[in-house]
């Protein structure tokens, strides 16, 4: 009979030292090849991380009511699709032709304008410490190879453009059908273990979707303010640029570049009173964004600390460079979250002792 029990109860065989090569040849291999197409993991991710942030706005679409008709997810998506496409050809169509006809003409006359430039920088302070020959030539070199410049920056856009392209249309595709593939990855785990994921998850996902409130406070700060700033130094085009240096601050580091380059290139077309005006604006607010604005209202939206945002920005910025640093705040979000679950021990409450008169 005990023969009987103990059969009825087979111990587990530990697995054979075969089954350990094979399964440790199959965790190089999977990071073998991760790290072959990191720049396609990274796109994924993102994609997916946009689609998570993005769905707060998709539900907002389908609550609306015209009669009885409401629109679907499918419908929300595409009327999203239509207004940033709508956004994007209005700004294109009106605003950026006479920036860049004027631009166009600044640099066909650089090489004549380029004295004149030169004999104001040297009535500046420290100019003799400039090397202004040098300057003038590198000047004149861009100018008559400005073509050759743009013609050899087309394959680095294009590329730029495809990437864009693909990321929106995995996203797209992450909002229609991100349920089933979020469905299919919990089924990875244990059942006993599949709803705590689950709900944490489920908060991860309502903080993350308020960076995207955070984010669109921070553009629609620098953009009015530019805008005011612009107006008030007569610079041309003054809403266009406001317009776009608050669109373009989604993007970090890059985009904050490209606003502030070509605000700077559009004052130089009249003054360099209006060039100093802008530089001078762009570096004090770059700092009260960076020490002040986003880390407090990056906390109000996402509730995280102002050093976490700070830290998280840096390291994303170094991981993996402006997509990095685009989407440091909602992972260090979800980060935060699954640590605070999985991993922080929270102290125990100690009920504290009643003196015995009061008992009594």
């Amino acid at each position: 009979m005990n023969g009987a029990a103990d059969n009825s109860h087979p111990v587990s065989k530990p697995r054979s030292a075969q089954a350990n090569i094979l399964f440790a040849f199959g965790v190089a291999l999977a990071l073998y090849t991760a790290w072959h197409v990191r720049q396609e993991l990274v796109l994924i991710y993102v994609s997916a991380l946009f689609a998570v942030v993005l769905m707060p706005v998709v539900r907002g679409i389908t609550m609306l009511r015209i009669g009885k008709w409401s629109p679907g997810r499918g419908m929300a998506i595409l009327l999203l699709l239509l207004g940033a496409a709508g956004a994007v050809t209005i700004f294109v169509v009106f605003a950026l032709p006479p920036v860049i006809r004027d631009l166009h003409e600044f640099v066909r006359e650089l090489p004549t304008r380029g004295p004149a430039l030169l004999a104001r920088i040297r009535r500046l302070p420290f100019s003799q410490r400039v090397n202004v020959a040098a300057l003038n030539a590198k000047l004149q070199d861009f100018a008559s190879n400005f073509a050759t410049y743009l013609l050899f920056s087309i394959k680095n856009w294009a590329s730029t453009l495809f990437q864009i392209i693909t990321g929106i249309i995995l996203t797209v595709y992450f909002m229609l059908e991100g349920e089933t593939a979020y469905h299919w990855i919990l089924s990875f785990f244990p059942v006993e273990q599949r709803q705590r994921l689950d709900s944490t998850l489920a908060r991860a996902e309502v903080r993350m979707g308020k960076w995207l409130l955070g984010q669109g406070s921070l553009m629609l700060i620098l953009g009015l303010s530019s805008t005011i700033v612009f107006v008030l130094l007569k610079v041309r085009y003054a809403y266009a640029l406001g317009v776009l240096m608050g669109v373009l601050n989604i993007i970090p580091i890059v985009g904050a570049l490209i606003s502030i380059v070509l605000a700077v290139l559009v004052a130089a077309i009249d003054s360099w009173g209006r060039v100093l005006g802008v530089v001078i604006f762009y570096a004090i607010y770059s700092q009260v964004e960076t020490s002040y604005l986003t880390p407090r209202i990056m906390r109000t939206s996402v509730d995280l600390a102002g050093l976490s945002v700070i830290v998280a920005l840096l390291l994303g910025a170094a991981l993996a460079g402006v997509i990095g640093a685009m989407v440091a705040v909602p992972t260090a979000v979800l980060v935060a979250v699954l640590l605070n679950e999985y991993a922080v021990k929270p102290e125990p409450i100690i009920a504290e002792a009643k003196p015995l008169s009061k008992i009594v």
